[in-house]
């Protein structure tokens, strides 16, 4: 028997099991590649905003800064969105292989090829034809409405690709590989940061070379995992094949997937709705309030990378423990996350609380947009403290399949909590950038107290054989 964590290679298949022996290494050794591959996924965004407001005109800085931050919020949205909906496919893939079944992975992941292809359809149509609509709602400063609009019909009309960069991460990573989607996006990061150095440094295109310069560098990433994945397939590396017949319309499997990640993707939504709101309600102060949110919340990017990977990590090293019913080690895992990465968000608040401004200069050569980002990095410091604990919340209830939970609390949080503090904050005056940021983790408190409670119910029904 191979020992736990082991990746299986040669010609068997590369898998990694979670089910029994140690629990602490073999997390932390699935969440480093995890927590580089967000890196490098937050590279994207960052690298085009950092590159638009180096290499803009001084005259035109703000207005790019300002439509790159609108149009990368917009589709952040998007992207977390259909992500996080491809965490059903992460989840229902772990439990598979908790539970001896992963050779079914490849009917599961045909489903997932026909349900997303129609999903990224739909979301084309809507990003290409609805991108003014969307940055008017979004109130979109006067001089940078039209280039919000450019960015969002741009990315909009590679929401095929970036749909396919996302499912296929969450593949890898259910059948607890974290490897490979970390070599991908390192590549598409290279090409990305050498294409907007070319299109906006040199022929000096602004937002829409920011735009081209993202889309480009995940298409090549997703065919790089393709190739990957057909190549181990033929070896026998993958624990599953994948076969034409498998790319069909199957209605069980898709409707265990849509029930998994639904919830996961409308808790994401509404959460990144809220921050659409806050990103809203401080484009209406100005384009340097604007700005300044933008660049924090590039900042914000790189410092919750941490929790976000134990997040992920969580999620997939919970859900095959939960489908082996060793429901011991899941609580372990939990405890562990908890606090490593709490630990690292206790670095994070220092440097984000008293060294904003620093932070903020890296991705803003303008003190005034630089000053406002610091202002609100304030507030996210505190949140960093806080983070680390309801984010293992999350993957761990994601990974016992608690994913209607994680949807209510998500919600509640942000409609009962941090769009009305942000709101109200806003209102007052002088207005502060740190009282509206303090709407973060005044419902990063609520989600603690929610994922307590619930932690102690979910315990007394597993103490009672209940699962």
């Amino acid at each position: 028997m191979e020992k736990e964590g082991e990746i299986h290679s040669g010609g068997q298949a590369q898998v990694m099991t979670f089910t029994e022996g140690q629990i602490l290494l073999p997390l932390v050794r699935f969440a480093l590649p995890v927590l580089a591959a967000l890196f490098l996924q937050a590279m994207y965004g960052a690298v085009d905003l950092m590159i638009v407001g180096r290499f803009t005109e001084a005259g035109a800085v703000s207005a790019h800064v300002s439509a790159v931050t609108t149009g990368s919020q917009i589709m952040l949205t998007l992207t977390d969105l259909m992500a996080s909906f491809a965490m059903g496919a992460t989840i229902l893939l772990g439990q598979q292989i908790g539970k001896g079944q992963a050779r079914k992975g490849g009917e599961t992941i045909g489903a997932c090829i026909v349900l997303f292809a129609c999903i990224g359809i739909v979301l084309t149509v809507f990003c290409v034809s609805g991108a003014g609509a969307i940055a008017g709602i979004m109130h979109a400063p006067p001089e940078a409405f039209a280039l919000t609009t450019a960015y969002v019909r741009i990315c909009g009309a590679g929401m095929l690709v970036i749909i396919a960069y996302n499912l296929i991460g969450s593949i890898f990573r259910g059948i607890g590989d974290s490897v490979t989607p970390l070599v991908t996006v390192a590549i598409a990061c290279v090409f990305n940061i050498a294409g907007d150095l070319l299109l906006v440094a040199v022929f000096h295109m602004g937002t829409v070379g920011a735009a081209i310069a993202t889309v480009g560098a995940q298409g090549l990433s997703v065919v790089i995992s393709l190739f990957l994945m057909k190549k181990r397939m033929e070896q026998g590396r993958m624990p599953f094949t994948l076969e034409r017949s498998h790319i069909r319309f199957q209605g069980e499997i898709m409707g265990r997937i849509t029930r998994l990640g639904l919830p996961i993707a409308a808790q994401d939504l509404m959460v990144s709705v809220s921050f659409l709101i806050i990103q809203a309600i401080v484009n209406g102060l100005g384009v340097i309030p604007s700005a300044g949110v933008g660049v924090a919340e590039k900042v914000c990017a790189f410092i919750m990378l941490v929790p976000l990977a134990f997040m992920q990590s969580m999620s997939a090293f919970v859900a095959q423990n939960a489908g082996a019913r060793c429901f011991d080690r899941a609580e372990k895992a939990l405890r562990y996350g908890i606090l490593m990465s709490l630990a690292v968000g206790t670095v994070m608040f220092y440097f984000s609380f008293f060294h904003g401004t620093s932070l903020a200069l890296l991705f803003a050569k303008d003190m005034d947009v630089a000053a406002a980002g610091a202002d609100y990095l304030k507030a996210y410091a505190i949140d960093c403290l806080l983070t680390p604990i309801f984010f293992c919340f999350i993957g761990f209830y994601n990974g016992i399949g608690m994913t209607r939970f994680v949807m209510l609390q998500g919600i509640v949080s942000a409609f009962c909590v941090r769009v009305p503090v942000s709101y109200i904050m806003s209102r007052r005056v002088p207005v502060s950038l740190f009282h509206i940021g303090l709407a973060t983790p005044c419902s990063s408190s609520l989600q603690i107290i929610m994922g307590l409670i619930c932690l102690a119910r979910v315990k007394k029904r597993w103490k009672e054989g209940k699962t």
